[in-house]
């Protein structure tokens, strides 16, 4: 494993540590790391060299992270 995917999973296994010791059970923070991975990936695909539109309208985008967010206080 190259070391930016080596990097990568590492902040992944952090992230669901916290989720973990913060109380989540393991089908909460795995339902968590998917929204994440799924709003990540559609940015990722509106910017250059992909430059595709999203196709998750902006409302919907700000409205997820924002339940994101709260889910995480």
């Amino acid at each position: 494993m190259p070391n930016g995917s080596s990097a990568i999973v590492q902040k992944l296994w952090n992230y669901c540590n916290v989720l973990r010791d913060d109380g989540m059970s393991y089908g909460d923070y795995v339902e968590q790391l998917t929204y994440q991975l799924f709003l990540k990936m559609a940015d990722e695909r509106s910017k250059p060299p992909y430059n595709q539109p999203s196709q998750i309208p902006d409302a919907v985008r700000i409205l997820l992270l924002l339940s994101l967010c709260s889910r995480l206080i």
